[in-house]
């Protein structure tokens, strides 16, 4: 295997992009592959087994690119699919939910900890056991959030309706005493400011993407793939089920430093 292999990243739509943001400025080097599934959003309300099928079917195409790790930013498909996948691939698989796990224990002083993601993640119960399998006292308030995604997959993050849903969405988190709340989506980072604002400057946000990309670098490093000879910066391939138009919008909105122009491509039936 080549260090100049690209690194491949997989999500349900444009929230995986977050962890891109990550990746460019903790592994500059690195060449990365970005594939979004926009056209069959969200993958939160969908059964483990659909999810499974299309994380496998967007796992095929990057395989196609010859990629030497691949990163499932995507929290519902590291829920339901990550093992099976791992255990599949002779490359390193990453998923996003363990590293975000390791920073909420870490930053939380009172171990009362909130977790907001899709209804599938929470459903899938993941964050909640591995957390209890590290701090077992720790107090777990879990809320899925059907209408975060569909918010910023429009690109209407930073909209007035956005900051009217994300209030009433919230609500039931706000008398829990909670001093750390994880993102447990990668669409929850655009959304963040107002997520931050209505939970109050003392509760720390936990963006499990970001956490990821130390992962990924320590892996890297690990396996000895990491690019070290690069001369030039990494490039950045997107590709996507959906509209190019939509996604290059939030990209290159959500990623100032690259000028994206996405290829759309379709997977399945």
């Amino acid at each position: 295997m080549k260090n100049t292999q690209p690194i491949g990243f997989i999500d349900s739509g444009v929230g995986g992009l977050t962890v891109i943001k990550e990746a460019l400025k903790q592994l500059p080097n690195e060449n990365m592959i970005y594939l979004g599934d926009t056209a069959r959003c969200p993958y939160g309300p969908r059964p483990a087994k659909q999810v499974i099928d299309y994380t496998w079917e967007m796992t095929r195409f990057l395989l196609t690119k010859d990629i030497k790790m691949l990163v499932i930013a995507c929290n519902t498909a590291t829920a339901v699919a990550l093992d099976e996948i791992r255990q599949q691939l002779s490359i390193p698989v990453v998923g996003v939910i363990l590293p975000g796990t390791r920073a909420a224990v870490k930053a939380s002083k009172n171990q009362r900890i909130g977790i907001i993601g899709t209804v599938g993640t929470i459903n899938s119960g993941s964050y909640e056991k591995a957390i209890y399998s590290r701090v077992r006292q720790a107090d777990i308030y879990s809320l899925a959030c059907p209408k975060f995604v569909p918010l910023v997959e429009s690109n209407q993050a930073q909209s007035p309706i956005a900051k009217k849903v994300v209030a009433e969405t919230l609500k039931p988190l706000q008398n829990k005493k909670i001093d750390t709340l994880v993102l447990g989506c990668t669409h929850y980072p655009l959304l963040r400011p107002i997520i931050q604002n209505v939970m109050g400057k003392d509760v720390e946000l936990i963006d499990s993407g970001a956490e990821t990309i130390s992962e990924v670098s320590m892996l890297l490093d690990y396996f000895q793939l990491a690019n070290l000879e690069a001369t030039n910066p990494g490039t950045l391939a997107c590709y996507t089920t959906g509209s190019t138009k939509m996604f290059n919008e939030i990209a290159n909105d959500w990623l100032p430093t690259q000028t994206v122009q996405s290829i759309q491509i379709q997977l399945g039936e």
